[in-house]
């Protein structure tokens, strides 16, 4: 659910700037730029942010699923880069970079959930498992994406689809949060 949104990030963000800002070729660099350097610090961030929890007396698990879920409210200043974009097209780049920063911290916790929960010797086909569901669903959030994009075009409303991408990568975090919260409520490693 989420790696469809970093997919996303990585994809059309250039086609975004060019359809509602008119920024190609090398214009585009200076932003996009900002913005994706943005997520080095959500890389570093996500690392460490659920030790503040297990340093408070949490487990691993409880400490992560805290830190992941302060991390899932901060793609929701994605929210506002439509709004915000008339007055600048810096608007939807820092808060879109703060999304995708949100991103990488979240990423950060996602791998580590799973060799909090599953045997060493499986963590790995875990993992894997877990990296083609993010593919599969980066495929269809940009497929999606894409006929969002088509449809919105040929009516004169591309901004109309680009409001509705950008809510469902603002809302998944926070989605994906409670269906892991709601099929593992309490941490319980997996016997194989």
């Amino acid at each position: 659910m989420t790696d469809g949104v970093w997919w996303f990030f990585l994809f059309w963000l250039p086609a975004y700037l060019k359809a509602q800002y008119g920024l190609t070729g090398t214009e585009v660099m200076l932003p996009l730029g900002i913005l994706y350097s943005m997520t080095m610090f959500g890389s570093i961030f996500g690392g460490w942010f659920p030790v503040y929890f297990i340093n408070k007396g949490y487990n691993p698990y409880e400490g992560r699923m805290r830190a992941m879920l302060v991390i899932a409210l901060f793609p929701l200043l994605v929210l506002a880069a439509q709004p915000l974009g008339h007055i600048s097209f810096w608007f939807p780049v820092f808060f879109i970079g703060i999304g995708a920063s949100a991103h990488q911290a979240w990423s950060a916790n996602i791998f580590t959930t799973v060799s909090d929960m599953f045997p060493k010797k499986s963590v790995a086909s875990v993992t894997g498992i877990g990296g083609m569901a993010g593919g599969i669903g980066g495929v269809v959030v940009t497929k999606v994406g894409g006929w969002l994009f088509d449809h919105y075009e040929s009516i004169g409303q591309i901004e109309t689809g680009y409001t509705i991408m950008f809510a469902f990568c603002a809302l998944a975090y926070l989605i994906a949060w409670s269906v892991m919260k709601s099929l593992v409520p309490k941490m319980k490693p997996v016997a194989l």
